[in-house]
């Protein structure tokens, strides 16, 4: 087999600052700051946006309505569901 045909993995941290939340995992991304943690070396890696902070996922996500176009969508749907 080849050698060194993988890259590098490192222990990192993925720290959502919105969430406040870190998410504990191997990537091959590092960074300058590094956080210890039981005795292992973690990169740390900041986030503006995850799972824990993104509106889809947290179920606050809404709808941006432009010139009623979500009413005139529910009126067509309306009438369409009178017939």
């Amino acid at each position: 087999m080849k050698t060194d045909t993988h890259p590098q993995s490192h222990r990192v941290i993925f720290r959502d600052a919105n969430a406040n939340t870190d998410f504990k995992m191997w990537s091959t991304l590092t960074s300058e700051e590094v956080e210890e943690i039981d005795g292992e070396k973690y990169y740390v890696i900041r986030l503006d946006v995850s799972s824990a902070s993104h509106p889809f996922f947290t179920g606050k996500q809404s709808l941006v309505d432009t010139s009623g176009r979500v009413e005139k969508f529910r009126a067509r749907m309306a009438k369409i569901g009178k017939k």
